[in-house]
């Protein structure tokens, strides 16, 4: 089945391409894979075993990150997020953050929405090499999403 790619969609995309064309002025800080999700209090059967990948460049006040996973529905997602960290002390980070993620096909599935293109937003809890992301719904289907997985420091490795 073919999807028509909507405007939103393709800024999304855009958006995606720029940052990781940006070169080297623009060197990726760190990669993130996406392990999975758990969706709380859910009324419907979602796929919770979620795989993606993820690069951030992470600046002094605000970090921008983009993406692709699969999504609960066993479709390919793409995402941009921005995160401004609330809270650092050692290996520990708490952030805030929101961004545009795109679900071709799905994003009907969604109150909040520009055609296939969903808001999302909510906080990230990072120590260590693992993180936890928490985003609230709706509630008609699920009360939030859990999402986790690894992140690794490009610019450690490089030193």
């Amino acid at each position: 089945m073919r999807h028509d790619v909507g405007r939103g969609a393709r800024i999304v995309s855009a958006l995606a391409v720029a940052l990781c064309a940006a070169g080297p002025g623009m060197a990726q800080d760190r990669v993130s894979i996406l392990l999975g999700s758990h969706h709380v209090n859910a009324s419907f059967d979602f796929e919770e075993i979620n795989p993606g990948a993820f690069l951030t460049w992470e600046g002094d006040q605000v970090d921008w990150t983009v993406g692709g996973f699969r999504n609960s529905y066993g479709g390919a997602s793409a995402a941009v997020m921005l995160g401004m960290p609330v809270y650092e002390r050692g290996p520990a980070q708490i952030a805030l953050t929101a961004g545009l993620a795109v679900y071709p096909g799905d994003g009907r599935r969604f109150a909040v929405r520009a055609g296939d293109v969903v808001p999302l937003g909510g906080i990230r809890a990072r120590y260590g090499n693992a993180f936890v992301q928490v985003f609230p719904s709706d509630g008609n289907t699920t009360d939030a999403i859990v999402s986790f997985g690894l992140t690794f420091s490009l610019t450690d490795a490089a030193e």
